[in-house]
């Protein structure tokens, strides 16, 4: 398999000789390690939020959007398809590392993962990348600093002049576009960890409405995650059947039906707190080749409304 971190690169190089027209900026700092700048000082967008989708998946995912509505509201969509869903969404979209200094804190997710691969995906899926370039999406209201380029070029044994921050808060345009671009990765995930092999996830889709940017992180987190969990749709095309798919959907939550706001509170925004069967679209359409498909779970347009502030 082609490495995940080279195929990144090549669309970091396109975000770079395009960041006028994607309103998005680039800058190195004094370790030679690169930041660019997706929604932190420069506004970002749609296009600027898909590109970013993309080097999150390594190229190994198709993201588009258009416009739908929810409630009375004309609303962008984001979906996303891809072939190689256990590598393209487990093994590198997904945001599964803690980027924590001294002076930094942030969300990383991204083909730079892989070139670690301690997390249960990779031993799931069977692959580790080897590259001496890097892509880290880091997810943070902060800007990146140095030290927290070097915690990133030392766990992926790569020198600070190899590795590119790609930061932006979830409050931004690109932060609502790459959170709704996860619906896919959150239902492949989810099947997994109900022990289901990704390997026999020969296709996943996802789509989801775009979240008003909010003023402030708190809010955001919540309307993007409130975007999958109600306003979420996938579908997944696999090789065995299975007696666990009822269970993909966020529908299938306890504390489904509250909005991620109230449910952050009550937990005092302890993130580690919230079951993880909350994050997961909802509405997950399984079809099984050669056998039955399955539909389980559905949407909630009025709750989105009320979390839009539509």
């Amino acid at each position: 398999m082609e490495s995940l971190n080279r195929m990144a690169i090549e669309l970091v190089d396109e975000a770079l000789e395009y960041a006028e027209e994607l309103n998005i900026g680039g800058y190195d700092l004094e370790n030679e390690a690169s930041v660019l700048d997706f929604g932190l000082e420069f506004d970002g967008g749609i296009e600027a939020g898909l590109l970013l989708t993309e080097i999150q998946t390594a190229g190994m995912a198709t993201p588009s959007h258009r416009l739908g509505e929810i409630g009375d509201a004309p609303i962008p969509f984001v979906e996303l398809s891809t072939d190689q869903p256990a590598l393209s969404l487990l093994c590198s979209q997904k945001a599964g590392w803690e980027v924590m200094t001294e002076d930094f804190e942030g969300l990383g997710s991204g083909p730079a993962r892989a070139l670690v691969a301690e997390e249960e995906e990779f031993h799931r899926v069977g692959y580790t990348d080897a590259f001496d370039l890097t892509a880290l999406a880091v997810e943070t209201d902060q800007d990146p600093t140095e030290a927290a380029a070097e915690h990133v070029a030392d766990l992926a044994e790569v020198e600070t002049s190899g590795v590119f921050l790609l930061a932006y808060p979830t409050a931004s345009l690109v932060g609502s576009v790459t959170n709704a671009a996860r619906t896919a990765e959150l239902a492949t995930f989810r099947l997994s960890e109900l022990g289901y092999d990704p390997l026999d996830v020969v296709s996943a889709t996802g789509r989801a409405p775009v979240a008003p940017v909010a003023e402030d992180e708190q809010t955001a987190i919540a309307r993007t995650n409130d975007a999958i969990a109600y306003g979420g749709t996938a579908h997944l095309t696999v090789r065995e059947d299975a007696d666990v798919f009822d269970s993909v959907p966020s529908t299938a939550a306890e504390g489904h039906g509250r909005p991620f706001g109230e449910i952050f509170d009550d937990l005092e925004w302890e993130f580690s707190e919230v079951p993880s069967d909350l994050f997961a679209p909802a509405k997950v359409t399984v079809d099984v080749i050669g056998g039955p498909t399955y539909v389980h779970g559905e949407t909630d347009e009025e709750l989105l409304v009320e979390s839009f502030d539509l």
